[in-house]
């Protein structure tokens, strides 16, 4: 009971701290804090809190992938104190975005100590996409934490206090998307999207993972990759694909139809979502992405049924019924005349 009474005064104590100087630093000139992705930006946000001013280069709904950036983000960059990168050739042109801007501030690498997974496709490169797993994001938001207290020292304390919550909430969130996912029995555990943006989702919750496109959206799709998944869904019981939020559904919806299977529902991959969605922070965007997936997987694929078939079922049922109450009363008017005729 003590113990408890302990912590929270000196939750109190940090907390009163921390308006204190958000206070001060709101009189004062926040430094400048820039991600390159909106799933950065949020992580930064919870442990940098109002002690720093922190934005994103590539708008909620771009694609970093194929984004081209404008004058008004090199200006951007040059007013920046800090910027968070993720990396893995994730941003391809962030390095030109940064030499071009005059930018004079920290650069930091936010997967340093993440195990890349090599690329399939291109040697001496590896998939970007390490953020995706709750266990990498641990890694993620230790490198923000500490690029943070290197900007401004002054605040390590509370950046610690703000990380640490968030460290215990993405554990949490770790073990509930390994329990959840791991409830899929095996051989429906097949995640079929648009591109290869779960690798290390798949890697962390045993999921195989299956794409249409490669680890970059930059690519034109292959005859051979449309007919290695239309074999993938013949050959097992998966009974949906996942679309992005951020890539054209049209190709899924299509293998989706000709293997009667569903459209599971829209996953989160290079972007978060807009503030009204499930997945408008990392945190959302990871718990959404498996639930999604969990109830998608989780469908009886004899049951599965399109919403187009459904309307023409619907359609085919009052076409009948028009035409055999038109029967039923030509019926009872040729037994009128007959009637009258006698």
């Amino acid at each position: 009971m003590r113990y408890r009474i302990t912590v929270g005064v000196l939750c109190l104590v940090c907390l009163f701290r921390v308006s204190n100087l958000t206070a001060q630093a709101e009189e004062e000139e926040r430094p400048l804090v820039l991600a390159s992705a909106s799933m950065f930006a949020d992580m930064a946000a919870v442990i940098g809190g109002n002690l720093v001013d922190v934005q994103m280069i590539v708008p909620i709904g771009g694609d970093p992938h194929i984004y081209e950036p404008t004058p008004a983000d090199a200006q951007l960059v040059s007013s920046a104190d800090l910027v968070l990168r993720n990396g893995l050739t994730f941003e391809g042109w962030i390095d030109e975005l940064v030499e071009n801007s005059g930018f004079s501030g920290i650069i930091t690498t936010i997967t340093e100590g993440v195990g890349a997974i090599a690329s399939d496709e291109y040697d001496n490169a590896s998939d970007p996409h390490a953020w995706m797993s709750a266990r990498n994001g641990l890694i993620y938001i230790r490198n923000i934490r500490d690029a943070l207290v290197t900007l401004a020292p002054v605040y390590t304390e509370e950046f610690n206090f703000n990380y640490n919550i968030y460290r215990q909430q993405l554990e949490d969130l770790d073990q509930q998307m390994e329990e959840m996912l791991g409830a899929i029995p095996r051989h429906k555990r097949i995640l079929i999207t648009s591109h290869d943006a779960f690798r290390y989702f798949g890697q962390r919750y045993g999921v195989r993972v299956e794409a249409v496109l490669g680890t970059s959206t930059d690519a034109e799709v292959q005859t051979s990759d449309i007919r290695r998944l239309n074999r993938v869904l013949q050959e097992s019981e998966v009974p949906a694909v996942f679309i992005e939020s951020t890539i054209n559904p049209k190709l899924l919806q299509v293998l989706a139809k000709d293997n009667n299977v569903v459209i599971g529902g829209s996953l989160y991959a290079d972007s978060l979502g807009d503030e009204d969605s499930p997945g408008s922070t990392y945190l959302g965007m990871l718990e959404h992405n498996a639930r999604t997936i969990v109830d998608g997987l989780s469908r009886d694929r004899s049951t599965v049924t399109h919403p187009e078939e459904e309307e023409g079922t619907t359609e085919r049922y009052i076409l009948f019924g028009i035409i055999l109450l038109l029967m039923v009363g030509s019926f009872f008017f040729m037994v009128y005349k007959l009637n009258v005729g006698a």
